[in-house]
C-alpha cells in the first residue's frame, strides 16, 4: 500500500493530534498520506466526502469509533478500498486498533502482514406510490421504528414476494452478520460470524409470543410494508441506516432490503479468530 487517506472524527481528535502523528509516520516511511478536509460534521452531518478520495488511494484509515467507520463504509462503498479503524474511545468491533498501537498496526500493513475481510452490506430502497424516494446502503443494520414518541408499528414482511408475517412491534431490525453484535443482539438476535453470508430479522419488543429472530439467505429480498395503525389512522415511521441516515415512511410505503452489490473490506491485523474473541467477550 502506497497511498493512505485519513478520515477523522473531529469530536474525538479535535486538534488532529493523532491524525497528524499518523500522517507524519507514513510520510517518514515514504508513503503518501492525504487527510480529509477539516469539515464540521455538526453542520455537514458527514465525516466523509467521497469526492475527495483520489483514485489511487489504497487504504482508508478511520479515526474515531465504529460509528465513524460505518458512515465512511456507506459513503465510500463505490471506491472499493479497505478500511482500517483506529479507535479513539473504548475498543470497538470494527475499529479494533487502539490509538496507542497505531504504529505497530501500520508497521504490519507496510510489511504486508494483514488480511482483508469482505463484509456483506445491505441496500434499502424506499418506495412511495410505486416510485423510489431513497436508496441507501448499510454495513450494520437497517432499523424500522416509529418516528417520534414510542408507539406500536404495524407492518407486514414478505420474502422474495411471499408473505411471511404481520408484525405489531416497536420495530424491526434487519442486520448483516457484522451488525449481529449490535442492536440486533440487544433485542435477542443471534450472534453471527461477520464473514458469513446471511441476513438476520429481529423484531423489537413484538406484541405477541412470536418474538424469534429469523435468519435468511443473503440472496433473499425482504419487503417491509407500513400498514395503518390499530385505530385506522396513518402511521409515520423511520428507516434508520447504521444509526445515521434516516428516511421517513408513511402508511402504504414500502422498503425493499437486499444484499448490496458492494462489500466493505476491513483490514484485519490480529490472528485471533472470531470464536476466540467471542469467548473472551462472553467471559467479560
Amino acid at each position: 500500500m502506497e497511498h493512505f487517506y485519513v478520515i477523522t472524527n473531529k469530536k474525538k481528535d479535535p486538534d488532529y493530534q493523532v491524525t497528524y502523528q499518523i500522517r507524519d509516520y507514513l510520510e517518514k516511511c515514504g508513503k503518501k498520506c492525504s487527510i480529509q478536509d477539516d469539515d464540521d460534521p455538526v453542520t455537514t452531518g458527514k465525516y466523509t466526502d467521497a469526492g475527495d478520495v483520489e483514485k489511487d488511494v489504497d487504504c482508508v484509515i478511520v479515526l474515531g469509533g465504529d460509528g465513524t467507520l460505518l458512515q465512511a463504509a456507506s459513503d465510500l462503498a463505490d471506491k472499493n478500498v479497505p478500511f482500517l479503524g483506529i479507535n479513539l474511545g473504548t475498543l470497538g468491533f470494527l475499529a479494533e486498533v487502539n490509538k496507542d498501537d497505531f504504529e505497530d498496526a501500520l508497521k504490519k500493513i507496510l510489511a504486508g502482514e494483514y488480511d482483508i475481510e469482505k463484509r456483506l452490506m445491505l441496500e434499502g430502497c424506499s418506495l412511495r406510490d410505486g416510485g423510489q424516494i431513497d436508496n441507501t446502503r448499510a454495513l450494520n443494520d437497517i432499523i424500522i421504528t416509529f418516528k417520534g414518541s414510542l408507539r406500536i408499528v404495524n407492518f407486514s414482511i414478505s420474502v422474495n414476494g411471499q408473505f411471511l408475517h404481520r408484525y405489531h412491534a416497536d420495530g424491526m431490525i434487519v442486520a448483516t452478520p457484522t451488525g449481529s453484535t449490535g442492536y440486533s443482539l440487544s433485542a435477542g438476535g443471534p450472534i453471527v460470524d461477520p464473514k458469513a453470508q446471511m441476513i438476520v430479522l429481529t423484531p423489537i419488543c413484538p406484541h405477541s409470543m412470536q418474538n424469534r429472530s429469523i435468519v435468511l439467505s443473503a440472496d433473499d429480498e425482504i419487503t417491509i410494508e407500513i400498514e395503518t395503525a390499530h385505530d385506522g389512522s396513518a402511521q409515520e415511521v423511520e428507516a434508520i441506516f447504521d444509526g445515521g441516515h434516516r428516511i421517513t415512511l408513511h402508511t402504504d410505503d414500502k422498503i425493499i432490503i437486499r444484499k448490496s452489490d458492494k462489500t466493505t473490506g476491513i483490514v484485519k491485523l490480529s490472528k485471533v479468530s472470531f470464536l476466540e474473541n467471542l469467548h473472551k467477550k462472553m467471559k467479560d
